[in-house]
Parts: C-alpha cells; sequence; structure tokens
C-alpha cells in the first residue's frame, strides 16, 4: 500500500462549521492514512459552537482556523467535498482530484432557537458527518488505485 495519506479537501462557504467538522472527523477516523483539509468560499471565522461541538466530544480544535478555497488552489487533492449547496454552485475544478464529491448539510450557525437548540444543530451535523466520515474511510481506501497500493 502507498504511505502517501489521500488527500481531501473539504469545502463549505464560510468554513465556519461544517466542513472543519468534517476536517476534524476525518483527522480522527483516517488515523494518519487521510490528510484532510478545509476552506471556504468566502471564510469568516471558526463559528464558535463548531468549538464548543469539537470540545464535548473530545476532539483537539486548536488547529481549527477558516481558511480561503484560494490557498489550496494549486495543491493537489484526491477528493474535494462541498459540505453546503451554495458552495457546490462555485465550488472551483481542482486538477487532478479523484472524485469531487457533494454531501449537502444545512449550515446549523441558521438554526432557530435558543442556545441549546442551537448545539443541537451543530451536535446533529457533527454526527450525520462522522456517520458519512467512517463510510467513507472504508469506501475511499478499497477504491485507492492498484498502483497507488
Amino acid at each position: 500500500m502507498s504511505d502517501e495519506p489521500i488527500r481531501v479537501l473539504f469545502v463549505s462557504t464560510s468554513n465556519a462549521s461544517r466542513s472543519i467538522l468534517a476536517e476534524a472527523l476525518l483527522r480522527r477516523a483516517g488515523a494518519g492514512r487521510f490528510d484532510a483539509a478545509s476552506a471556504g468560499v468566502t471564510p469568516t471565522s471558526v463559528h464558535p459552537l463548531t468549538r464548543l461541538v469539537l470540545e464535548r466530544a473530545g476532539f483537539d480544535h486548536d488547529w481549527a482556523a477558516s481558511e480561503p478555497i484560494s490557498a489550496y488552489l494549486d495543491q493537489p487533492f484526491d477528493y474535494v467535498i462541498t459540505v453546503c449547496d451554495d458552495a457546490r454552485t462555485v465550488c472551483p475544478v481542482f486538477p487532478g482530484a479523484d472524485q469531487s464529491l457533494h454531501w449537502g448539510y444545512r449550515d446549523p450557525a441558521g438554526a432557530a432557537g435558543d442556545e441549546a437548540d442551537q448545539v443541537a444543530a451543530f451536535e446533529r451535523v457533527f454526527t450525520d458527518l462522522g456517520t458519512r466520515i467512517r463510510q467513507f474511510v472504508v469506501v475511499s481506501e478499497r477504491q485507492r488505485p492498484l498502483a497507488a497500493r
């Protein structure tokens, strides 16, 4: 098997929650077999509830920063995954990316209600992404080109 990790870029509109959560989950689930990054089409800053959910789940989040997609345009990726519908429509093409995937999740920052409702929305997205990431790890490792094994 290749020593090179599978490179994955998660893209959202602001790189404040969904893409950061996906990056954190893949960093853990991929256990060094994946190189995960995240970026935003119009980055803002990492949402405080993103950090709270990661902290509650026992994830380090000191590394988390909202990055512009332009910082990654010249880098090769095996997968580019958009995690919101708006980012999907404007995400640039990354030459060499074997797969461009779309996983649409609603922005938990837009959840109505009090703080408990908002935290619950972030936790739902985190849980849903966790399930998908675990499946992605298994499938993408199986689909790795034979030349890379």
